[in-house]
């Protein structure tokens, strides 16, 4: 199975760090970063989808940040 996630947060050291980690758990980047300024906050936000081939069957009961 394939799985994907969206990684979001704030434009900071601590999105930098959720990306790498998921790299780290074997997680591989699907396209290019997105960035938007969220004017409620006053902040950039970053986003990563990242994918994954599992075997397995894909349920949506599964805790993708645990697979």
């Amino acid at each position: 199975m394939k799985l994907y996630r969206l990684l979001s947060d704030d434009d900071t050291s601590a999105f930098c760090h959720k990306v790498t980690a998921a790299l780290n758990q074997g997680w591989e980047l699907h396209g290019g970063p997105a960035y938007a300024f969220d004017a409620a906050r006053g902040v950039m936000r970053c986003a990563q989808a990242v994918v994954k081939e599992k075997p397995g069957s894909y349920s949506p009961e599964m805790k993708l940040s645990e697979q």
